[in-house]
């Protein structure tokens, strides 16, 4: 990733067009690649990256490992793995490395909710994704690091 990449931002409204943010961004994506997401609980980090897995070809349902704390899925007719990971309930660094997370990143798409958690040990070059509430269903996606994704102008924020 540059020194300085570029930060864009996205506004949605409603889950849908989240989700749809993500299947482009998912366009830009390799094994090899993370995308760290944050923001408040409810704010739309699964859609996103049910989203996302979508675009990489997923077909089977994406919910948050909440609990399990890493999902691994087949995309693209089995030739890119995804691991979502969330790292909510985790406490320490170690904890996430203990999961693997290190060989997850060099041979998979790493997708991380709660990726703000433990930035020491997440990948320096990594896509980071911050979703700020809205009004009802509106959200605010600020990306970093993917480029400009925006088709459709009324889309970027202001």
């Amino acid at each position: 990733m540059p020194a300085n990449p570029e930060q864009r931002s996205y506004h949605t409204e409603g889950p849908g067009r989240t989700a749809e943010l993500g299947r482009r961004l998912a366009g830009q994506l390799e094994p090899g690649d993370t995308v760290l997401v944050s923001g408040d609980l409810g704010a739309g980090k699964t859609c996103l990256i049910q989203g996302i897995c979508a675009g990489l070809g997923v077909g089977e349902p994406v919910t948050s490992p909440t609990f399990t704390l890493v999902n691994e899925y087949d995309g693209r007719l089995g030739r890119v793995r995804v691991a979502h990971f969330d790292l909510y309930r985790l406490d320490s660094p170690d904890a996430v490395l203990e999961l693997g997370f290190d060989e997850y990143v060099d041979t998979c798409v790493c997708l991380v909710e709660w990726g703000d958690k433990f930035p020491e040990i997440m990948p320096s070059d990594a896509i980071t994704v911050h979703i700020e509430i809205g009004d009802g269903t509106r959200r605010v996606l600020e990306i970093t690091g993917a480029g400009d994704l925006v088709s459709d102008p009324e889309e970027a924020a202001p």
